[in-house]
């Protein structure tokens, strides 16, 4: 893995208050974008399927979060997690929480 693409994931994750490194086909990655459009939180998509480099991001991913699926969430430059911690942070109501006090810092 190349310190460039490292650098390059790194801007990406700090390219938006919300990132999620999704692929467009994937339903996981589709029920987690909805959850932050249904609670009106911009957030950028970095869908992997459409990039070339997308194995190589997928790399990467891996070694900074300890998996390369998708998705991949990060709040403030900060992984939160895949699929399944976004929609259990929705439905017991801390993913609002957890946005708000990062909004506030």
């Amino acid at each position: 893995m190349s310190s460039k693409k490292l650098d390059l994931v790194k801007k990406l994750i700090e390219s938006d208050f919300v990132v999620i490194f999704s692929k467009t086909f994937c339903p996981h990655c589709n029920v987690t974008k909805n959850i932050f459009e249904d609670i009106d939180q911009n957030f950028t998509a970095i869908e992997l399927d459409r990039r070339k480099d997308c194995e190589e991001i997928q790399k990467v991913l891996k070694r900074i979060t300890g998996a390369r699926t998708v998705p991949r969430v990060f709040v403030n430059g900060v992984f939160i997690g895949g699929a399944s911690d976004v929609k259990e942070l929705y439905e017991n109501g801390d993913l609002l929480k957890y946005l708000n006090n990062y909004n506030r810092t």
